[in-house]
């Protein structure tokens, strides 16, 4: 909800590396790791500033699964990386001027926008849009990337779907 606050256009979302690319990307909050990583360090010392003990990092949609929506599942890794290590040397840095406090980042691990447990199509009630194999493997791209990327802890939040979270 912070990023509302910084009123970001689509050119924002887009930088440079993403100039060009065919889709919208306005509304795609983890991509800013990678175009916008000043917000992102802004509102991760914001929370700090405020008493937090624990910042997740910026990748509540990072899956490829998620990003899917956006045509950049490719991007995964990078993002999720990149996401990581800002929220690390925002630690480091507010540690490093506030020694006595304990501060750690947990890679957020948010739903996907498919589900494994039940339907999107009320007509067709054994549908499924997605695999337990394929949310396996899209979280383990997201896991891997945010551990290399140095988090302390893996924070899987927001997930409505058991099979999701298994």
């Amino acid at each position: 909800t912070m990023v509302q606050t910084y009123k970001l256009s689509e050119a924002d979302y887009r930088g440079e590396r993403f100039k060009n690319h065919h889709k919208d990307l306005k509304g795609n909050n983890d991509l800013l790791v990678l175009t916008k990583p000043e917000v992102i360090k802004e509102i991760h010392y914001a929370y700090l500033d405020a008493g937090a003990d624990i910042i997740e990092t910026n990748t509540f949609s990072g899956t490829s699964i998620a990003q899917a929506d956006y045509d950049l599942s490719e991007i995964v890794y990078d993002l999720n990386f990149a996401a990581a290590r800002i929220a690390c040397e925002v630690r480091d840095q507010f540690v490093k001027q506030n020694p006595s406090r304990k501060v750690f980042v947990a890679g957020a691990l948010g739903p996907t926008n498919k589900t494994a447990s039940m339907s999107p199509d009320v007509n067709d009630p054994g549908f499924r849009a997605t695999s337990f194999d394929d949310l396996a493997q899209s979280y383990f791209e997201q896991i891997k990337a945010l551990v290399e990327g140095g988090v302390d802890i893996l924070l899987p939040e927001t997930i409505f779907d058991t099979l999701n979270a298994k």
